[in-house]
């Protein structure tokens, strides 16, 4: 048998490039492989296209050129069977060239399977559309995504959930109709879009995280669920960016998180920097700032070998943002001089930055 037909197994075609001595051997491996595969496409070769596929996006993975692999891809999509789906999604999500005309042919498709009966298979829709929407399937396809961010199944509705962040990067005029739906999901009783609700739906969800008991299937090193903290943290500091009503909803629950996050542990680390971030930029934050500025106090002294450079450089350089409250800051000021004697470089030149700036000639920013 031809080592490089295109019935040989993706895990021989694996073995065979990783056996390879040098560059050039690879080459070759690779040049004979897509060979192959060009050779089945030409001869229609259906039998073997999920295996080509697979084929090709372990080759993109190496980063060779396999844009030619895209229309097997939407041969796959168009297929009835969800495992020929799954692999023609995937692989359209690796080889996508945004320069050729694929986006546009594979809009009826995408628009066919959003309103599939199998979940599964609109799941597989929306996880693509999700990662390679272009404007044109932005405007075809937001009501469909619109429709579904109120499915009856949790499962299409979080991977729905996801598609208009795309949807809105692309073509932003259309982040009005996903309103409704966003609010809906953060609290399923709401009726209304004002912002004003979807912000006490965030801050009861972080209440409920800070307060929640001990869940092993969300537990980093202890901290509960950090990854939904830091999302929920973000999107308060959007929301109270200019709204001192929002802003004053939330002080109570940063507070919280400030003063009962570990910051001995990495991940609670960066809960606590997405809480400063939240923090400077909300409106009339008041003596939450002050509680900021200590947290970075903190951040400056920590000497474990793992973490400390990251965390005295990142708490420089919002300390440098946070000398409006000069009083708190001064209060560290020892803390930044030592760091103007650190043996990274680094870590001197904001240190140093950082106490000019603190200086009482220094103008306040």
């Amino acid at each position: 048998m031809n080592p490089f037909s295109s019935v040989t197994r993706l895990r021989d075609m694996i073995r065979a490039i990783r056996d390879c001595k040098t560059a050039a051997g690879e080459r070759a491996v690779v040049r004979k492989e897509c060979a192959a595969i060009r050779a089945a496409v030409d001869d229609n070769d259906q039998d073997y296209s999920h295996r080509n596929i697979a084929k090709l996006m372990f080759i993109h993975m190496l980063g060779y050129p396999t844009h030619f692999g895209q229309m097997e891809c939407l041969k796959l999509i168009a297929s009835t069977g969800f495992p020929e789906k799954r692999i023609g999604y995937l692989g359209l999500m690796l080889l996508l060239d945004e320069r050729q005309e694929v986006p546009m042919l594979v809009t009826n498709s995408l628009k066919h399977d959003l309103n599939h009966f199998n979940q599964y298979i609109v799941g597989l829709a929306l996880c693509a559309l999700g990662n390679i929407c272009s404007v044109e399937m932005a405007s075809d396809l937001a009501p469909e995504v619109e429709r579904l961010l109120q499915f009856r199944d949790p499962n299409i509705r979080k991977k729905a959930a996801l598609c208009p962040i795309r949807i809105i990067k692309k073509v932003p005029d259309l982040a009005e109709i996903f309103i409704n739906p966003a609010a809906a999901l953060l609290k399923p009783d709401s009726s209304s879009a004002q912002i004003y609700k979807c912000t006490e739906s965030v801050v009861k969800a972080l209440k409920d995280i800070v307060s929640s008991p001990y869940a092993p299937e969300y537990d980093v090193s202890g901290i509960a669920d950090p990854f939904l903290h830091i999302r929920l943290l973000k999107f308060l500091r959007i929301v109270g960016q200019g709204d001192a009503d929002a802003s004053e909803r939330m002080n109570d629950i940063l507070a919280q998180v400030a003063t009962k996050t570990e910051s001995n542990k990495n991940a609670g680390n960066a809960i606590l920097y997405e809480c400063v971030e939240t923090i400077m930029s909300i409106e009339d934050s008041g003596g939450l700032r002050v509680l900021a500025v200590t947290i970075l106090g903190k951040f400056l002294s920590n000497r474990d070998n793992n973490i400390s450079f990251s965390v005295r450089y990142v708490a420089l350089n919002m300390l440098m943002k946070a000398t409006v409250d000069t009083q708190a800051v001064q209060r560290h000021r020892a803390t930044i001089l030592e760091c103007v004697k650190d043996s990274d470089a680094t870590i001197r030149k904001r240190a140093h930055r950082t106490t000019c700036q603190l200086s009482p000639s220094h103008p306040a920013n």
